[in-house]
């Protein structure tokens, strides 16, 4: 019998000693996850219209994962309009912050809540325009487009909990808000 362990051992050690090494304890940093610069994301929007009704939009964007499916971020906006529609045309302004929070569900589609803080003006006529605020509060769904890289184009549909029907004056027309943007990450 002895012969015989001999003989397995003679044909299995020149086996064990061909075996790769066990892989390496992976870097401290590798088993916490992306580094705090790869955790930052940027990008945002830009939208115009020209006719009638002129209007420019800007909203920068910035966010961070806190965990692996949990994003942060916020997203200032500056609104601008020139509305030729009254005579002399009116100009309007309108600024704000939007927080929130999205959770990754599945290849590309997320869940998103919102806080939206508005300042806006509306047109009072005969005195021009009226300032006021607005806060929001915002939920939906979207979906991510990688585009190549660290890029990608989201799409979103948010339902405001807050909106109010009774106020002539919202500063938007419906309590459903469609967002496109791009985002950065490094």
């Amino acid at each position: 019998m002895l012969p015989a362990a001999g003989l397995v051992l003679a044909i299995a050690l020149p086996a064990f000693a061909q075996s790769p090494d066990p892989p390496a304890e992976p870097e401290p940093s590798e088993k916490s996850g992306p580094s705090m610069r790869d955790r930052f994301f940027f990008g945002g929007g830009v939208g115009a219209a020209f006719g009638e009704v002129d209007y420019f939009e800007i909203a920068p964007l910035v966010g961070m994962q806190v965990v692996p499916r949990l994003d942060l971020g916020l997203q200032p906006f500056y609104r601008w309009t020139n509305d030729g529609r009254y005579s002399p045309s009116i100009e309007s302004t309108d600024y704000g912050a939007r927080l929130f929070a999205r959770v990754r569900i599945i290849a590309g589609f997320f869940a998103e809540a919102d806080y939206q803080y508005t300042s806006y003006e509306y047109v009072n006529v005969p005195y021009g325009t009226t300032r006021d605020t607005n806060n929001g509060f915002l939920a939906g769904a979207g979906y991510t487009v990688p585009l190549g890289g660290h890029v990608g184009m989201y799409f979103s549909a948010l339902y405001d909990f807050s909106y109010d029907d009774s106020n002539a004056y919202n500063p938007y027309d419906s309590p459903v808000q469609f967002q496109i943007g791009v985002a950065v990450g490094f």
